[in-house]
This record gives C-alpha cells, sequence and structure tokens, in this order.
C-alpha cells in the first residue's frame, strides 16, 4: 500500500475507492494493522500545529455507507414529524451486546511535540507539561511521566494515568490531561483520588498536592470525582462559574461550556457548591446525595431536585442515556460521544423531548433506532452525520 494513499486516509481526502483499498489492507494482516498504526502515530504529530486538524482516523475501520430514502419512507417520516409537535417520548432498552475490536495493538514510544495547537475533536489524549511541552498519550501504551527536572511523578498503563504521591516537590506544578471527543480515561491523582474524564474534556491539576493548602483542580467538559477523604485539605473543583468544595465524597460534573447549564451529582458524601449570583453576590448550596444541582448559566441560578445517580454516571461504562431531554441537546451528546459532527436539517425536532437508553451501541444502531420508531431520516459519511427534513 502506498504511503501517499494512507495519508489521503487519514486526512479524509481519499476516494471512496481508496478508503476502500485502505481498509481492506489494514484488515488482510496483523503486519498492515501495526504499519498503520506506526504511520498514524506519525501523522498525528506531525499535523499538531495545523489548527484545521480534525480527523477521526480510528473510525476509518469502519465505513459507514450512505443510506437513501424512498419516497415512502419520506411520506412516513412527514407524519412522524407532524406527530412530534405534540408528544415525542421515546422509551427504548437496548441489550448489553458489544463487540470489542483492539483498534490499536501498536504501542509506540511516547513523543513529546511543543505548541500543541489541538482541535476539540483530534483523537489523541494530550497530557500538557508545566513547561507547556505536550506528550502524545497511547491508549496501549506504557510511559512514564517526569517533570521538567527529570523525576519520574507518575505512570501510565494504558487508559490510566497515576500520579505519586513521593514525587520530590515542594511547589504547586500543574499538568493539563486533555480527552477528545469518543474516548474517555481515568486519572489517579497524587493524593489517591479517582476521576473519570468524559470525552472532550480537559482537567488541570497539581502534579503533588502540597500540604497546607487546598486541593484544586480545573474542570472544562465531564468528569466523575471520586475523592480521598482529607479534612485538613479540601477538594476544590472550578469550573467556569462555579467551584464545588468538597472533603471526600464522589460525584459527577458536567461544565461543557457549549451547554446553558453546569451540573452536579451527588452520589455519595456532600458537597458545596459556590458561585455568583445574577447580582453578583457569592452564594453557596450544599448538595446531599440522590441529588442533582443545576447552574443556569443565563440567570446564574442553581435548582436542586432527586436524581436517579446512575443516569448520570452511565456514560462511564460507555452508555447513553437521555430523560425527557431535547433534540438539539441529543446531538451535542452524540457528538461527543461518537466523535462526529451532526448536521441538522429538520429544525422542527430541536425543541422535541425524548426519552431513551442505549447499552455500548454504535452510532448507526442509535441513529437506526431514532429512525424505525420516528422516521428520523440520516446519512452517515465517515464522521458526519445529517439529519434530513
Amino acid at each position: 500500500m502506498e504511503h501517499e494513499t494512507i495519508i489521503k486516509y487519514l486526512n479524509h481526502t481519499a476516494s471512496s475507492e481508496e478508503v476502500k483499498d485502505v481498509e481492506d489492507w489494514i484488515n488482510s494482516s496483523e503486519k498492515n494493522k501495526e504499519e498503520f498504526n506506526r504511520l498514524k502515530a506519525e501523522y498525528i504529530v506531525s499535523t499538531f500545529d495545523e489548527t484545521k486538524y480534525t480527523s477521526k482516523v480510528e473510525e476509518g475501520y469502519i465505513q459507514y455507507s450512505k443510506n437513501i430514502a424512498q419516497s415512502a419512507l419520506g411520506k412516513r417520516k412527514k407524519l412522524w414529524a407532524n406527530s412530534l409537535k405534540y408528544a415525542a417520548m421515546l422509551a427504548i432498552v437496548f441489550g448489553c451486546t458489544y463487540l470489542y475490536i483492539d483498534r490499536n495493538p501498536y504501542t509506540p514510544s511516547p513523543k513529546v511535540v511543543s505548541d500543541c495547537k489541538k482541535d476539540k475533536k483530534a483523537d489523541v489524549i494530550t497530557l500538557k507539561m508545566e513547561n507547556g511541552t505536550v506528550q502524545v498519550i497511547e491508549e496501549n501504551g506504557l510511559s512514564e511521566v517526569k517533570d521538567s527536572k527529570g523525576n519520574m511523578v507518575g505512570t501510565q498503563q494504558g487508559n490510566k494515568l497515576k500520579y505519586s504521591n513521593k514525587a520530590p516537590l515542594n511547589e504547586l506544578t500543574y499538568n493539563t490531561l486533555t480527552v477528545p471527543y469518543g474516548k474517555r480515561f481515568d486519572l489517579i491523582l497524587s493524593d489517591g483520588s479517582h476521576v473519570v474524564l468524559n470525552s472532550g474534556t480537559s482537567l488541570r491539576y497539581p502534579v503533588k498536592f502540597i500540604k497546607d493548602k487546598n486541593r484544586e483542580v480545573f474542570l472544562t467538559g465531564e468528569a466523575f470525582f471520586e475523592v480521598t477523604k482529607n479534612k485538613k485539605q479540601p477538594f476544590i473543583v472550578n469550573t467556569n462559574g462555579l467551584n464545588i468544595k468538597v472533603l471526600g465524597t464522589k460525584f459527577n460534573v458536567s461544565a461543557y461550556p457549549e451547554d446553558n447549564s453546569t451540573n452536579t451529582v451527588l452520589v455519595e458524601g456532600s458537597v458545596k457548591l459556590r458561585h455568583k449570583d445574577g447580582n453578583d453576590r457569592e452564594t453557596s448550596t450544599l448538595l446531599t446525595p440522590g441529588h442533582l444541582a443545576s447552574l443556569n448559566k443565563t440567570d446564574r441560578k442553581i435548582m436542586v431536585e432527586n436524581a436517579e445517580t446512575s443516569i448520570y454516571t452511565a456514560w462511564m461504562n460507555g452508555d447513553v442515556i437521555f430523560r425527557h431531554l431535547s433534540f438539539k441537546n441529543i446531538i451535542k451528546k452524540l457528538e461527543r460521544h461518537y466523535n462526529v459532527h451532526i448536521t441538522n436539517k429538520n429544525p422542527e425536532l430541536d425543541e422535541e423531548l425524548f426519552t431513551a437508553s442505549f447499552n455500548n451501541k454504535t452510532l448507526d444502531e442509535v441513529l437506526k433506532t431514532f429512525k424505525d420508531n420516528y422516521g428520523i431520516d440520516y446519512t452517515i459519511a465517515n464522521n458526519q452525520v445529517t439529519i434530513n427534513p
């Protein structure tokens, strides 16, 4: 296989015939898979300076075929669309059957690059050091994390990065872990606190927590925290406009910048939420287990309600759950979960509410369910999805 064709495949400029040729070549032998992943790793690092880099190469193993709507289906779709104006409650529970394919058997040594300009949908996990260098995290790899002086501060094994409390540090220095769309990652902080980062998430945290200082981290996106208890050092999660203070507890925080609210769901323990209201006054809210606190980004008000916590933590198992969620917000969740771009050409659906559960299902299976039950027509080409009018 010519390398030029593989590069075209990686940057989504290959023709349909070339795509098929590359995929057939990849799947024909383990040696070819290793060669492809080697080229992929080199390509990712070499394109860090390209601000428009958005390729999702791991989806290259599945070439979605374009669905062409028939006239009869078009009539049915119109009928369903009209009925959706009055009520749209979709209750679907899928089974747990899931086929796992090891898509990255090749584990190159970690690469470090400077001035990484990474698009939010690039498909690599990155670790930004305190000196600004960026390390690519290979999900099936093994690597050591060192500070600027060469001291080992942590180790990475597969999908988990663990920091040591024995690192010889006497002042706060920060690393930033960034997880792209379509992936999740586990992080063990130096105090033993466990953080699971959802897709499209970035967390800035101290390499080592320092005695007599608050344990403070900074979150953009969504993460589940299991905080090690320490009465002398409160743990604080900072998001845009909201601080969450805990001593030791389990909770989920969703703070994506594009969402209308920041949500905190408490599973165990207690947390105190602090923010500035619409009059710029600092207020606090105490949250107890089994409750959801939503900060409205427009009026700065916090609403607290009972919540089924499993719904808000299901993403850690690869599940997608909607509860009375508008279609426009469903689109956001699907884009993050599957690393795709969705264009909705049927705006009548935007405010319709749906309830659905999908256990480890592919994007095509999820969309096909909407199509079969509500006549919502769609097409998929690579990582571009179009909801047809």
